[in-house]
């Protein structure tokens, strides 16, 4: 059965309607995370999960379905038998188109409120496509499961429209009929241990924060880097991109977390107005100089790891002439007194040399070199790296003297890493974001205006691109990306450095 742990804001009751019941990301990450929840004892006593989608099935069948899911990809397995069973008889299924989820969720919702005593917590969250959120919610509303602006939460998935008319249409949709405080908007990425610790880093160490300016640092670069390629999402993908599935959301959330003033208090209003002041001093980009500001890329054939790769447009459902990219760098200037002319450089792609994510924050070389005339030396800018994925950690970077009668420099590691030092894996993203959910907490969310607001910044490169051929494919895979985003740093006298990698085994 579940370890009971302290959850103290966990209600006491709870009713998790799932739409796309029967989805992939209902199967692989949603409920997978809820098992973990039940075992860890991060659920209530009294809860039920009840699935909604269009194929005529059995509540046994979802069961079993879930199962196969929890078996592959839950943190802590499926357990003993009897910790399942109590879990699976808390699943029922209902076969309903979208529209008509509401109709057949309310009378469910009135029947457990009778049977345990007290209206409960009402999640309503929408694994479906995005262009049938405003249905859904229109459905939900219409047979009054949105009345309770306490009890009744709406969780939702990117992506959040495909330019900032579309999101501003689609927050229009959802806001008639859900509040703000009602709805939760899932970025998987802040649901990261490592990604959260940026604000432990920051905040809870006073060493960094005197020299975390435009003093002390040259330049920021943040990476996301898969070896994976598209896979079985080219029907999204080819609609997307990597601007829009990654640089929008994701690593403009972890740009503000390294930006970002500290908060007055560590509540989801103030590091969400702190977000916000950061995006609003964020420079735009000129229309009219996007090439200035950002670089994409396509992958062609080529190697990883010993293995052959295709190209992108020899993937399976990808248009053999597409224009969509793969690879997207962008670089980011924000006009405040903390960061005046300090360049962020955000980058992602896909069928990179190394599937890595991390923070290289590059302090300012020393105002004068002393050493003597002819030294050698492989030593390399200071820098502290923040380890994201894999490895989870952080190195600082310095220059130290080598052993021996002739002074030479040699850049040596000051490394921390999660594994070591906690002797345990963390909870998976999906755990977090949906304990905070039932918690209520707003903070690991997106707000609207943040939404809003990254979309704004990046319409002139997301029109500017649509407008233009891209000269593709431009890197192999295997690679770290294009010409394009080296001329992109290089303009500045700067270059990518190559990702800190996990050591060999």
């Amino acid at each position: 059965m579940p370890n009971p742990s302290n959850h103290n804001d966990t209600p006491t009751t709870l009713f998790l309607a799932l739409l796309g019941a029967d989805g992939d990301l209902a199967w692989r990450l949603v409920v997978p995370a809820l098992y973990d929840l039940y075992r860890d004892g991060g659920l209530p006593e009294r809860f039920a999960i009840v699935g909604v989608d269009r194929k005529p099935d059995t509540s046994e069948a979802l069961r079993a379905h879930y199962r196969e899911g929890i078996e592959q990809f839950s943190r802590l397995g499926l357990g003993d038998e009897a910790t399942w069973n109590a879990f699976a008889a808390r699943i029922d299924y209902l076969a309903a188109d979208i529209e008509q989820a509401g109709a057949v969720l309310a009378p469910h919702l009135a029947q457990r409120a009778i049977d345990w005593g007290e209206p409960p917590l009402a999640v309503y969250y929408l694994a479906i496509p995005p262009r049938l959120f405003a249905t859904a919610a229109r459905g939900l509303a219409a047979s009054g499961l949105a009345v309770d602006r306490e009890r009744a939460r709406l969780v939702v998935e990117k992506p959040l429209g495909h330019d900032l008319a579309s999101f501003l249409a689609l927050d229009a949709d959802l806001r008639a009929h859900f509040q703000e405080g009602q709805i939760y908007r899932m970025d998987h990425f802040l649901g990261k241990e490592t990604v959260q610790n940026l604000l432990a880093l920051r905040f809870a160490n006073p060493i960094f924060e005197p020299i975390w300016d435009r003093r002390y640092i040259d330049h920021v670069a943040i990476t996301v880097a898969e070896t994976l390629g598209v896979e079985h999402r080219a029907g999204y993908y080819e609609g997307a991109g990597a601007l829009r599935d990654m640089v929008q959301n994701h690593l403009l959330q972890i740009f503000c977390l390294v930006a970002m003033e500290p908060p007055s208090r560590f509540d989801a209003d103030n590091l969400r107005d702190r977000k916000m002041d950061l995006l609003t001093a964020l420079r735009p980009i000129p229309a009219a100089s996007v090439d200035e500001f950002a670089a994409r890329g396509q992958y062609g054939a080529g190697w990883i790891h010993g293995a052959k790769m295709p190209g992108y447009r020899q993937e399976e459902g990808v248009a053999p002439a597409s224009n969509i990219e793969t690879y997207a760098a962008i670089k980011l200037l924000v006009d405040n007194w903390r960061w005046q002319d300090v360049p962020f450089y955000l980058r992602t792609g896909k069928r990179m040399a190394e599937a890595v994510s991390e923070v290289s924050i590059r302090f300012r070389p020393v105002p004068h070199q002393a050493w003597p005339a002819g030294t050698t030396s492989d030593h390399g800018p200071v820098r502290l790296v923040l380890r994201l994925h894999p490895d989870e950690g952080m190195d600082l970077k310095l220059n130290l003297k080598v052993p021996g009668a002739h002074f030479a420099l040699s850049q040596q590691d000051l490394r921390f890493t999660y594994r070591e030092a906690f002797q345990s894996a963390p909870p998976k993203p999906y755990e977090t974001l949906l304990s905070a959910v039932l918690a209520g907490d707003q903070s690991l969310f997106m707000r609207a205006d943040q939404v809003a607001s990254a979309w704004q910044l990046l319409d002139p490169v997301v029109q500017s691109w649509a407008a233009r051929p891209g000269d593709f494919p431009n890197y192999a895979a295997g690679s770290w990306g294009p010409e394009s985003a080296e001329r992109l740093i290089n303009r500045d006298g700067r270059g990518w450095l190559t990702p800190t990698l996990p050591p060999a085994e």
